[in-house]
């Protein structure tokens, strides 16, 4: 089915290729260049493919700077073993209060 918003990929000029590019994104599924419907066109126009794979580049790393990653059970157990070893420093930096026992 074709957008009617969008121009005929087989007569298209590399202007056309540019303005409509926002809309070729927003109605894929975010990888312009390999829309079957775009491969001869970018084929024939190396400037707009190249334009393309810097687009889809930097999409992708913007896509990374959302997704949540978890450090691992290395990380976190190091985390729980500096804590313990902080808390028993400060431990022995407290004085003691406690009461003597008689002898």
């Amino acid at each position: 089915m074709t957008d009617p918003r969008l121009p005929d990929f087989d007569t298209m000029t590399p202007a056309d290729f540019e303005n409509f590019l926002p809309e070729i994104f927003a109605n894929g599924d975010g990888r312009v260049s390999t829309d079957p419907r775009l491969q001869t066109f970018l084929n024939n126009n190396p400037d707009c493919a190249a334009l393309v794979r810097d687009l889809e580049a930097i999409a992708d790393q913007a896509r990374s700077l959302f997704e949540p990653s978890d450090p691992g059970d290395s990380v976190w157990s190091g985390i729980q073993n500096k804590l313990r070893q902080q808390s028993t420093e400060e431990d022995d930096d407290l004085p003691d209060f406690r009461i003597p026992q008689p002898v």
